[in-house]
């Protein structure tokens, strides 16, 4: 009987390794990464990691913000409440933002793309490490580590919560200590909250690069929802061409949060004097400063802020109100009671209260305090508003006037006990 070798040789099918054409490596993919994106290898010891560099003119704009911080960022490290970042060369800044293969975070999300900008002297350098395949992690870990070591503080937008611990847990997954564990840390958004949310709806970064920096994104930017299915299909086919907008879209936000921070540290550290400062954002600078405890910085903004022909009605009485807390936290009780009484004349009830209190405890007129309690309380009651707020203040004025008459009842039978 003919063996199964026998058998398949009179089928036709060669068996062993002879005549078999020599293997050939793969054809390079046309379009690779480093033919659509031309960067460079950087090495490690973990391996090499592709990056593409791009450097700027550190007096470069963007929009009409200039891209280095000048401004003192005092208030800005004591809002962060990291004063050291006070005393730091800008050299010692790193800016971050990365892509990822999801927004929920955790061990399973890769950052594909982390974009790093630093100062060297007259230049803004950005670097922008490249995940080609997840197994040369170790390496963009290293290379990023690698050009981060001269920097002390981390700037990012939504970093805090994202960013950083994202980068943070690739670096425990892969047996690291994470490197920004430890490093001061300026989170833009909230600060950029802050300051503009009287005015903008929003305050993602895109909000904040058309309103207030003055610059707009071209065409080849991709929304942040497309990022991480352009990786995907790039891992799949080997093209990097639909990789260009995600490139562009990480090198706009580090690019954007070295203006945003140069704008942020102008207004905030001479606000008053700061040309062409929305008068919003204004007062915006003044509830930071109240928040900070600086109350005479925080009186003088607010002043200039009600003397803005276009200051908002409604803005101009909340911006009113605070300014009489301040002085009344500075035991400036005069001129917070001007603001409580055009205030009042307003029909703010809060202004009526005020000014109850202080007759009731620091004149012990307890009549002029009964004056203003009534007068709170037919405002509650013959002004339109809410139930509750109703209910709220109707209560509370309630009991201070029946207080009152108390003390005057007690004050009527003393005098006529005499």
């Amino acid at each position: 009987m003919p063996s199964l070798s026998e058998r398949l040789q009179a089928l036709g099918v060669k068996v062993g390794p002879q005549d078999l054409p020599t293997p050939q490596p793969p054809k390079p993919l046309a379009h690779s990464i480093p033919n659509v994106l031309p960067g460079d290898w950087w090495h490690t010891a973990y391996g090499d990691v592709y990056f593409v560099e791009t450097r700027y003119a550190a007096d470069m704009l963007v929009g009409k913000v200039g891209i280095r911080p000048l401004a003192p960022l005092d208030i800005i490290a004591d809002w962060a409440q990291t004063p050291q970042i006070a005393h730091l060369a800008l050299e010692r800044f790193a800016f971050i933002d990365i892509e990822t293969t999801g927004l929920s975070g955790g061990a399973g999300t890769y950052a594909f793309l982390i974009g790093a900008g630093r100062f060297e002297q007259d230049v803004f350098r950005l670097a922008q490490f490249f995940l080609q395949d997840p197994s040369q992690e170790p390496a963009l870990l290293r290379a990023l580590e690698e050009f981060l070591a001269p920097c002390q503080a981390v700037v990012s937008y939504n970093g805090k919560t994202f960013d950083v611990p994202i980068i943070n847990t690739r670096y425990i997954t892969n047996g690291y200590p994470p490197l920004l564990r430890d490093t001061a840390h300026i989170d833009l958004l909230h600060l950029a909250r802050r300051i503009w949310k009287l005015r903008l709806s929003r305050c993602t970064l895109g909000d904040i690069e058309g309103n207030i920096l003055g610059m707009q994104r071209s065409e080849q930017d991709v929304p942040g929802w497309m990022v991480a299915d352009l990786y995907f299909e790039y891992l799949r086919t080997g093209d990097a061409r639909p990789l260009r907008g995600v490139f562009y879209h990480n090198e706009v936000d580090v690019v954007s949060l070295a203006a945003l921070l140069s704008h942020l540290a102008d207004i905030v550290s001479q606000p008053t004097q700061t040309p062409n400062l929305h008068s919003l954002d204004l007062v915006s600078v003044g509830k930071l400063y109240e928040h900070l405890g600086e109350l005479e910085m925080a009186a003088r903004i607010y002043r200039s802020a009600l003397e803005r022909s276009d200051l908002p009605q409604e803005v101009y009485w909340d911006t009113a109100k605070w300014l009489s807390f301040v002085f009344k936290r500075q035991g400036d009780m005069e001129s917070a009671m001007e603001l409580w009484e055009k205030s009042a004349g307003q029909g703010f009830v809060f202004a009526c209260e005020e000014m109850a209190k202080f007759y009731e405890h620091s004149q012990k007129d307890f009549h002029l305090a009964t004056v203003w309690t009534e007068k709170a309380i037919k405002i509650i009651t013959d002004q339109p508003g809410s139930a509750l707020d109703r209910l709220f203040w109707q209560q509370a004025l309630e009991h201070r006037k029946s207080r009152l008459e108390k003390k005057l009842s007690n004050l009527q039978s003393d005098h006529c006990s005499r």
